[in-house]
């Protein structure tokens, strides 16, 4: 697990738990269940589960991976639209390409983050390259769905890449946790995210045995996700293991602690935290759009089918003929698109969510 790591933790900057603060109770522990999303990618369903309030300004979140690819097998999703919210990939193993018909796209490897606003609508693919759909190899990965206020959900599409060289890196006072600031701000120290929905994205790793005392800011929700290995939540020390989602109450501060004693395959506590100012706003959610209302949900789906979201872009479309993979598997999708064919390209709700 690469992503983005230090040779020496002791030069950071370090992060300390504010004199007189008070520790986050533990609300609630749930386990993601396991599935697939796009064209095959093994995934953990983070959110599954848990309330859109608990959640807000978050949707949904799922761990892509860890998995390791023979030849032929890396798979991606295929054309799809989006409105109304923001996409976040994470990626700490592997590499991915991201293409979009408003002219962004790149590639991102270990530690690298895409970050692209829908707003309005967009169209765009997410696909491993050629050289490794050929080669093989690992993958590991997040993406994260941030909500978009009412005001801001017909805003102009945007991307943006956040280089692993950019994030913030910062240790807990004993060294025994690094944490890697995506977005957001921690103890005084940002990252280098531009977010539309105030928000802070964090990747900690807790060596065994180290406990964080992460501050986090009051008027926040708090999330943290197991991403590997295991250990114990809150002053309370809930047990916690891999695949795991733990929601937090009020209060000033994250307290994660590693168990002593790790897998030798994640010889570490690996966590994927994060938090943001609740929207609270009316939420309606289906498939790729998420808006305030059914109408506009409804909406959406008829102005892509009408293709007012866009088209894909001609220098892709003969892409968009090909096979996601040597099998011959998971044609891209093309211009005749229906609604159906991108209901659950995420996994997402195939039947009104409302919130």
């Amino acid at each position: 697990m690469p992503a983005v790591s230090v040779a020496d933790i002791t030069i950071l900057s370090r992060v300390s738990e504010v004199a007189g603060a008070r520790a986050r109770s533990v609300k609630s522990i749930t386990t993601a269940p396991q599935g697939f999303e796009g064209e095959g990618f093994p995934v953990r369903r983070a959110f599954a589960g848990v309330d859109l309030a608990e959640l807000d300004p978050f949707i949904h979140l799922d761990q892509m991976g860890e998995v390791e690819y023979a030849p032929g097998e890396p798979k991606g999703t295929p054309w799809h639209p989006h409105r109304g919210f923001e996409t976040v990939t994470y990626i700490i193993d592997g590499i991915f390409d991201h293409k979009d018909n408003n002219g962004g796209g790149g590639t991102i490897s270990d530690g690298d983050t895409q970050w692209m606003t829908a707003g309005a609508g967009i169209l765009h693919i997410e696909t491993p390259p050629e050289h490794l759909v050929m080669s093989g190899g690992l993958f590991h990965g997040f993406q994260l769905w941030v909500n978009l206020p009412a005001a801001k959900k017909w805003s102009p599409p945007a991307y943006q890449d956040v280089r692993a060289k950019d994030v913030a890196l910062l240790s807990s006072p004993d060294g025994g946790s690094l944490i890697r600031v995506i977005a957001g701000e921690v103890g005084g120290h940002a990252g280098p995210g531009t977010t539309q929905t105030p928000i802070t994205l964090i990747h900690a790793t807790i060596a065994a045995g180290a406990e964080l005392r992460l501050p986090w800011r009051r008027d926040y929700n708090a999330l943290v996700y197991t991403m590997a290995g295991h250990g114990f939540v809150g002053d309370e020390e809930r047990p916690v293991h891999t695949g795991q989602l733990t929601v937090f109450g009020d209060g000033d501060t994250i307290v994660v602690r590693a168990a002593n004693n790790q897998e030798s395959r994640s010889p570490e506590m690996e966590l994927f935290i994060l938090g943001g100012a609740p929207i609270k706003e009316p939420v309606a959610w289906m498939g790729p759009f998420v808006m305030n209302t059914k109408r506009e949900v409804l909406q959406a789906f008829e102005d892509f089918q009408n293709g007012l979201l866009g088209s894909i872009p001609a220098l892709y479309k003969e892409d968009a003929k090909k096979p996601l993979n040597r099998s011959g598997a998971g044609t891209k999708l093309g211009g005749d698109s229906k609604a159906a064919d991108v209901l659950d390209v995420h996994g997402a709700p195939t039947e009104l969510q409302e919130g």
